[in-house]
């Protein structure tokens, strides 16, 4: 078997630290969502695209562990482990990737349909109703497909417009919620476009930021891969042992002389 260079075996060892530190720090920031929606009665709903991200980072926390195990100790099966399953891993990230950049059109077909589950606003839990009025703040809208008649005659009031609202505002109806301690004929004014087309553009926005990271993450499991296959093809050189070759003359030829000199 022969000898892993030094350095190399320090830069894998150094890519696969690296690959375990964030494997731990997406988990703990995994478990950290998971824990600020526990108490949501949706909860199943809403953490399922968790799963993903629990599954991937204890994946490739425990083949780091493992590739760093192989080339620490020179564990020629560890690291055909290690190597075999981040070409794997690498496969399964681009492909997914490169099909969610792509396919735009198709994840938000499927957003809109989650969304639109949510309907009518007014049955919605409390939990969901708190967040929705957060969004229509944020985005300066109102309703989720129709815009404010999705609420009916209880329009919320994150729905009123303020001085420093940028988006276009129109009266709130006559009979809603909103004006029943009107004392005057002055307009309520609130948001007049709907929700659901900001909601999809976020949502997009941010699945594409996870999957270009992913991507990102991906050039450092290839790599590892590389640094991995050089190790492996170092480990498998074998060392070549000089011949030793017996001869009379090389036995006493020099003594022989040493004597005779010394006479």
């Amino acid at each position: 078997m022969g000898k892993v260079n030094i350095w190399l075996r320090r830069s894998f060892m150094g890519v696969t630290s690296v690959m375990a530190i964030v494997s731990l720090l997406l988990l703990g920031m995994t478990l950290f969502g998971h824990g600020l929606m526990y108490r949501d009665e949706e909860v199943e709903e809403a953490t399922k695209g968790l799963h993903f991200l629990y599954g991937i980072s204890v994946v490739i926390l425990f083949f780091a562990i493992l590739g760093g195990f192989g080339a620490y100790k020179e564990k020629k099966w560890a690291l055909i482990v290690f190597a075999a399953a981040m070409i794997l891993s690498s496969l399964f990230v681009i492909v997914t990737g490169s099909f969610g950049l792509a396919a735009k059109h198709q994840i938000g077909d499927e957003i809109k349909k989650q969304y639109l589950n949510l309907l009518p606003l007014p049955n919605s839990t409390e939990n969901v109703l708190d967040a929705f009025s957060e969004a229509q703040i944020e985005f300066q809208c109102c309703g989720l497909e129709q815009g404010y008649t999705d609420w009916g005659d209880s329009i919320p009031e994150s729905c009123l417009c303020t001085e420093g609202s940028t988006n276009a505002c129109v009266a709130a109806p006559r009979n809603s919620n909103l004006r029943k301690d009107a004392t005057d004929d002055q307009p309520v004014l609130i948001f007049a476009k709907a929700c659901l087309p900001y909601f999809i553009e976020h949502d997009i926005s941010f699945i594409q930021i996870v999957f270009g990271t992913m991507l990102g993450y991906t050039l450092l499991w290839v790599l590892s891969v590389v640094l991995c296959i050089a190790i492996l093809c170092q480990l498998n050189v074998k060392e070549e042992t000089p011949t030793v070759v017996y001869s009379k003359e090389a036995k006493a030829g020099n003594y022989t002389s040493l004597t005779e000199t010394l006479n």
